[in-house]
């Protein structure tokens, strides 16, 4: 399954994911912190997505009350 998801609070733009059987296949940000953001995707892929929103839920950046990784844990479990 593909999924697109618009992040709030972020420098991202868009996270496009796709997941198959529970395992995350692939992650893309569009915008934000290049070299971080593929980073994690690249960390992420064959994951589980319940062990992504686990370790990544909650994370923060700067003075925001969210992150890129925490909206990436959003978008999973809307994705559920």
């Amino acid at each position: 399954m593909k999924y697109s998801y618009s992040p709030r609070g972020v420098c991202s733009q868009r996270i496009d994911i796709e997941v198959e059987d529970g395992i995350v296949q692939d992650v893309k940000f569009l915008g934000g912190c290049n070299g971080n953001l593929k980073g994690i995707g690249t960390l992420v892929k064959g994951m589980k997505v319940e062990d992504v929103i686990e370790k990544l839920e909650g994370m923060t950046c700067g003075f925001k009350k969210t992150s890129c990784p925490d909206q990436l844990a959003q978008a999973l479990k809307k994705s559920l």
